[in-house]
């Protein structure tokens, strides 16, 4: 019996695997998907993600990537500039981070099943999965593991299978990316806000550009970046570098993240929104206590530092959120910032650093 069977293999599940291994834990990840994985996400990491991919052995200073010097807020009259005060942010393509912590988990000896984890039951020594392919879910192997780790992401069938996904009226909202061939005109993470949706502009290379539109609206991207003429001149002319890529809807309430001998990390630990851009550097820090937890045999212990580590983050963007859903407040938000930028770079800081 292993001590741990990670369920996805995406940056979280990847990160978990590899934190546990370090600690000196037995682990398999399962994952059907070829590697690497893309999906639609920001592709900023924040400052206080670096150090930590820095510990899981991850050759930082090797990623092909752009510095992101700060966060910069747009609207139709207004801009507010948040420089990092303790060292740049990388805007980095998926594929490439999600290649450099696969070959980590290579080098770490991790084995990889190409399968998900189709079900599993749990007794009081450990958990049995049955592991099949993607497209029938016929079961292929039995994996026993001490703990099971569900990181197969927003809408997590582990997850939603131990019931922990309350009813909620929450507003929806969606997001849809597209890489552009263009030099980067800034190091900045831009944010464009107009009407219910912004778009934010992240440089991820020398010549190439992603752009997501989240919002409540689910239409195609060219036509909500309509919204946002000033983006649309700045992509005047440039070709596609990517196809597009969506996710949603993207707020997930879990009632916890502990049940029995199975733990949930990464966005199926629960998410709020892609305001912030903190969603990678929050998924290895749950990681990064996830492994402690287990290490030590106090897997309940997982809950109480999940909350530790995402506090920060989760309260400033519902905090963020929440204001952009109200009439008044919404559109006041980025002439807010311009006129208190020593408030909107602490507030920056505070989740780039979280």
């Amino acid at each position: 019996m292993i001590d741990v069977l990670v369920a996805g293999g995406g940056p979280a599940g990847l990160a978990t695997a590899i934190w546990c291994s370090q600690a000196g834990l037995s682990v398999v990840a399962a994952e059907p998907r070829s590697f690497p994985i893309d999906k639609a996400c920001g592709e900023g990491l924040m400052p206080g993600a670096l150090p930590r991919l820095a510990a899981l052995g991850v050759d930082v200073a090797g990623l092909a990537g752009h510095p992101l010097r700060g966060i910069r807020y747009l609207d139709a009259g207004h801009r507010a500039d948040a420089p990092f005060r303790h060292g740049n942010g990388l805007g980095v393509r998926r594929l490439e981070l999600h290649a450099a912590l696969s070959a980590r988990a290579v080098r770490r000896g991790i084995e990889v099943l190409p399968l998900r984890v189709a079900s599993f039951v749990q007794d009081e020594s450990g958990v049995t999965a049955a592991c099949g392919t993607a497209a029938d879910g016929t079961a292929a192997c039995e994996v026993r593991a001490r703990y099971l780790v569900a990181a197969d992401g927003l809408h997590s069938p582990i997850r939603r299978s131990l019931g922990l996904d309350p009813a909620s009226a929450r507003p929806a909202r969606y997001g849809l990316r597209r890489h552009y061939r263009i030099a980067p005109w800034t190091d900045m993470v831009e944010v464009y806000w107009s009407g219910d949706c912004e778009a934010y502009v992240t440089p991820v290379s020398e010549d190439i550009v992603g752009v997501a539109v989240l919002g409540a609206s689910r239409g195609d991207l060219d036509s909500r970046l309509a919204a946002f003429p000033d983006l649309l001149k700045r992509l005047q002319g440039a070709d596609y570098a990517s196809g597009v890529r969506g996710a949603g809807p993207l707020r997930q309430d879990v009632r916890c993240r502990v049940a029995g001998r199975v733990l949930l990390v990464g966005d199926a630990a629960g998410y709020l929104d892609a305001l912030t851009g903190e969603g990678i550097g929050a998924a290895l820090a749950q990681a990064e206590v996830l492994a402690a937890s287990l290490a030590a045999g106090r897997p309940a212990d997982y809950e109480r530092s999940w909350r530790r580590v995402t506090r920060k983050g989760w309260t400033l963007t519902s905090g963020l959120l929440w204001s952009r859903h109200q009439r008044l407040l919404g559109p006041r938000i980025v002439p807010a910032a311009a006129r208190l930028p020593w408030l909107f770079g602490t507030i920056v800081n505070q989740v780039a650093w979280a």
